[in-house]
């Protein structure tokens, strides 16, 4: 891997060091001639040999063990698929957030139903919270679950969904009316074939990843699909973003880190007037404000972590610090590394250009970085 010296940082445990070499290992043999020609086929690639390999198991909880999640581990497994591969972090993390409300809060048969199959890499998730009005603003989902009889009614859209037109089960937020707001929320287990589900637009995005828009026309699933209780499906989906949002935070940083490697690589090879293009002061002074963003965002990522995995009930203002930083650091990382490969930092298929049309993504989902502020800010004066 690249730099290795943040991993005799505090935060770690000898299990996370020898989780971020194993893997480093696993991923420089497996990811290093992913086809992305066919993305839906890619990712279900991936998912196979990610959950053949165990490394799926880290993305939910064990129904016959560990009742909670990792986030350390969550965050390296991240950092380190990005820095080898975008659509194999991509892969990973849906898996995660996918079933992350069924992994906290299903019951002991919700879990043992879904969660085996997910991490053996059998069965593809996705997680289905956006709207086309309520982005950002969960509380405003107006997609409706009505009660009638044994089941629930869905009906609704719901859009920008990771794994939309390829997952095998849904974890769905639908209004089911207990309160005004984000009071009347609940959420659901749905699985792709139910009836009235139907995949109504494929979503294409500078970076292609499967998204999808989706469409519930009195979609029925039974009473036993509700995961947790009625009405407390904001309660659900927060408690899984406080979890996750660190992880796209460390993806992020995979991102920047293999952007510096690339730039170290550029400025040494490269001659200028007869000498390596690093001996310039000035881009001396970029590579050095690479690394100090690099370090500075892994400290709020893995302090977010850390607090997590240490039994803080929510990380809400540190998870969204590590976010907001991590994500926008990345993009100025990568964006220095395009600028110290001149001409061939926008050649299309070089991977700097790759990052450049990955990185901007994670500045918008689960959060855009000015809805990250907000709460920082509310965090901030509530303190």
């Amino acid at each position: 891997m690249a730099d290795r010296s943040f991993l005799s940082w505090p935060f770690f445990e000898d299990r996370h060091r020898l989780l971020a070499t194993s893997l480093d290992t696993w991923a420089g043999q497996h990811l290093a001639n992913i086809d992305h020609s066919d993305t839906d086929l890619a990712c279900r690639g991936l998912v196979t040999a990610l959950g053949r390999d165990g490394w799926l198991e880290y993305a939910t909880v064990d129904p016959d063990g560990s009742a909670t999640l990792d986030v350390r581990s969550l965050c390296l497994i991240r950092e380190i698929l990005a820095r080898h591969d975008g659509l194999a972090d991509f892969s990973f993390a849906m898996q995660g957030l996918g079933t992350g409300a069924i992994s906290l809060f299903g019951t002991d048969f919700q879990k043992i139903e879904w969660l085996p199959k997910v991490r053996a890499g059998k069965l593809i998730s996705a997680f289905a919270l956006t709207e086309p009005q309520s982005g950002s603003d969960v509380a405003n989902s107006t997609m409706t679950a009505t009660l009638a009889g044994e089941s629930f009614v869905l009906n609704g859209e719901k859009t920008w969904i990771s794994n939309g037109g390829i997952a095998d089960v849904y974890t769905v937020f639908a209004r089911t009316g207990e309160a005004e707001g984000a009071r009347g929320l609940s959420a659901f287990i749905v699985p792709a074939d139910t009836p009235g589900l139907d995949v109504v637009e494929r979503l294409k995005t500078i970076a292609p990843h499967p998204l999808a828009t989706l469409s519930f026309s009195n979609c029925r699933v039974p009473v036993s699909a509700l995961l947790g209780e009625s009405g407390s499906g904001f309660k659900i989906a927060m408690s899984v973003l406080d979890v996750f949002r660190s992880t796209v935070a460390a993806a992020a940083l995979g991102f920047a880190r293999r952007a510096l490697d690339e730039a170290i690589k550029r400025v040494t090879e490269r001659q200028v007037q007869g000498a390596p293009l690093f001996d310039l002061q000035m881009v001396q002074g970029h590579i050095a404000d690479m690394a100090v963003d690099i370090d500075a965002s892994a400290l709020l990522i893995y302090r977010a972590a850390w607090a997590k995995d240490s039994g803080a009930a929510r990380i809400t203002r540190e998870a969204a610090m590590a976010k907001l930083f991590s994500t926008d650091q990345a993009q100025k990382v990568i964006d220095r590394a395009v600028q110290l490969h001149g001409g061939d930092g926008v050649r299309s298929g070089e991977t700097v250009e790759k990052l450049y049309r990955e990185i901007r993504a994670l500045r918008i989902y689960e959060g855009a970085s000015d809805v990250q502020r907000v709460i920082i800010a509310r965090q901030t004066i509530g303190q």
